[in-house]
């Protein structure tokens, strides 16, 4: 086969406690997933009973991530870009139609990870009735630290989720309060996609998004998962 130009190279990650590279396919993430953040939102339908879940994504190439202390570019065209800290599900299987009891098998492992969202673009287009992916599906949107396997985090179902800015814990939850739980999430969300190995899913994130300016430090974590550190530049 002669391409045109060389491939892009897939976005990575590292394992922790490894040397192995995690390859990334496509990255899915879960709305409005724990109640008091629903509520902050002004969703209140979505805080007041549990609703089938709703997707976004982000395109593959919009992951960055690592160890240590990642930079991220604040990007154009925003003047209100919001931190939501998320723990990461990492595919290692794929299929369609799973079932509750078999999703466990297709994870690879876990990370903590940053939705970085543009609030005022994704409110504009909500105004419209328009597609929010600008708002959420821009250049390092997606942030990831080291995937965690299975075989050293379990599957953690409780635990502290949190994150700080410059040393102030902003916002600081539970996995617990996650309303639709990870197995419930790949179940569903292989009845409209076909899921594989690379797949991310962020899980949804806790009450207490704001803003963040360049020059800010993000500080956060997941029990059991790991820590993940990044400053907007």
């Amino acid at each position: 086969m002669n391409l045109a130009f060389p491939p892009h190279p897939a976005a990575t990650l590292p394992v922790a406690g490894s040397d192995l590279r995690f390859p990334v396919r496509r990255v899915f993430c879960v709305g409005r997933n724990y109640a008091d953040h629903a509520r902050e939102m002004g969703a209140m339908d979505q805080a007041d009973g549990r609703e089938p879940p709703f997707f976004f994504t982000k395109p593959g190439d919009a992951v960055v991530g690592g160890e240590g202390e990642l930079r991220v570019t604040y990007p154009p065209l925003t003047r209100n870009l919001h931190h939501e800290v998320e723990m990461i599900v990492a595919l290692g299987a794929g299929g369609a139609n799973v079932t509750v009891d078999a999703a466990n098998g297709l994870i690879f492992g876990y990370a903590v990870g940053l939705d970085l969202t543009r609030r005022d673009i994704q409110a504009k287009a909500k105004e419209k009735g328009h597609p929010w992916d600008m708002g959420k599906g821009f250049d390092q949107s997606a942030v990831a630290g080291a995937i965690s396997p299975v075989s050293a985090s379990g599957h953690p179902a409780s635990g502290r989720i949190w994150l700080a800015v410059n040393g102030e814990v902003r916002q600081d939850g539970d996995l617990s309060a996650m309303m639709w739980k990870v197995a419930d999430i790949i179940a569903n969300l292989s009845t409209m996609v076909r899921l594989e190995a690379g797949d991310l899913i962020y899980t949804g994130t806790p009450a207490g998004v704001g803003p963040i300016v360049p020059g800010d430090l993000l500080e956060g974590g997941v029990d059991g998962v790991g820590t993940l550190c990044a400053r907007i530049v």
